[in-house]
This record gives structure tokens, sequence and C-alpha cells, in this order.
């Protein structure tokens, strides 16, 4: 589920307190969260609803200056069936904070299985350190730049810093990325220690 900017200033500024999506099926669902630029999102109900039944008021909240225009948008003869997201509290991005720590002990050895599993299905290609060394090298240089380096394909590569950012170990740049102070102490651990049972 994705905003445009202008939804996504509303969103911050807590404006803006409903979305309507079309689906196959919901990308969201009920208390669950949802990471976007400005934070981490708390979805509220997530209901089925007809189009005669949105209101100028769910309209605004939607950050719509019109039913009109919000109705327009929807596509009423589009496909799929139409939801409405209640949006719940904006919560920093965890990530944020999770980058700044370094891990130790017992978090130390379930990051480093975690960074194994995502190896495990490249068998004999495992990228994970791969891709970080080379960020530690090369930081602020766009993905269109370096995905070749380590031998993948540019959407799969920046697909693959995205799962390292999740565990806080990369981080995003107005261009390219870099090592966040967590990823740089994995780095700093010698592959023996690295590879745990």
């Amino acid at each position: 589920m994705l905003f445009r900017q202008k939804f996504l200033r509303g969103i911050w500024e807590g404006t803006v307190t409903l979305a309507f999506r079309r689906w196959r099926r919901p990308t969201v669902r009920s208390g669950g969260t949802l990471l976007t630029a400005v934070g981490e999102l708390h979805i509220g109900t997530v209901s089925r609803i007809e189009i005669d039944q949105i209101t100028a008021a769910d309209a605004q909240s939607a950050g719509f200056d019109t039913l009109q225009e919000m109705i327009t948008e929807l596509k009423p003869d589009g496909p799929g069936e139409l939801y409405r997201i209640e949006l719940g509290p904006l919560r920093p991005d965890p990530r944020l904070a999770l980058r700044e720590s370094i891990a130790s002990g017992t978090e130390l050895r379930d990051l480093q299985k975690r960074v194994q599993r995502l190896d495990a299905p490249a068998g004999e290609r495992a990228w994970t350190r791969r891709v970080l060394e080379l960020l530690a090298v090369r930081p602020g240089v766009r993905a269109g730049d370096l995905f070749q380096l380590v031998d993948q394909e540019k959407q799969q590569f920046k697909l693959n810093v995205r799962k390292l950012k999740n565990l806080g170990l990369t981080e995003s740049l107005g261009t390219g990325y870099r090592l966040s102070p967590r990823g740089a102490a994995l780095l700093d651990v010698p592959q023996s220690e690295d590879s745990v049972g």
C-alpha cells in the first residue's frame, strides 16, 4: 500500500486519517502496521465498502478536496473490491533506532542467523556479506552503479539492500546507500564467527 507525497504529508500532520483502495485482496490488515516514508503507520479497521457509502467527510479525511475528486480517482468501474482503511497513530520508523544499536551476545547470534537465512536460498552465491562490504567502501553510490559488482540484477540488488535495511544494517541516502553503525559492527565480526549453527 503506497501513498503519494501529499497524502504522506497529511498522515504526518494528522489530517489524513482514512484511505480507500480497490484491491482484489487487501494488502494490509486490521491491527497491522505499515512502514511508510514518514514512519510506521498503525492500521485500524480495514473493511469492504460500496462507493455510494463514502461521504464528503470521508473524502476530506482521506486528503481529497471533494468527494467527486476521490470517486474519480477510485475508478468506480475499476477492478477489485473497494476497501476503507482507518489510519491510526504514526510512530517513528523502528529501523532508525535499530540501525544505531550494536548487536552483541545473544542478539548478535540471532542477527547472524537471520543474515544466514537470507543467504540460504542463494547457496554458494551467498550475497549478504558481499553487499555489506560493497556499501562499506562505496557509500552514496547509485544502485545502478553497484549491482553488477556483486553479480546481481539491479532490482534484485535493491530488494536485497532493503532486506538488510529491515535488519538495521543499511540505510538509504538521497543517492545510494551506506552501512549503518549496526551493519559496520556486524561486518567487523570475523567471518568464522559470522557462521553460527
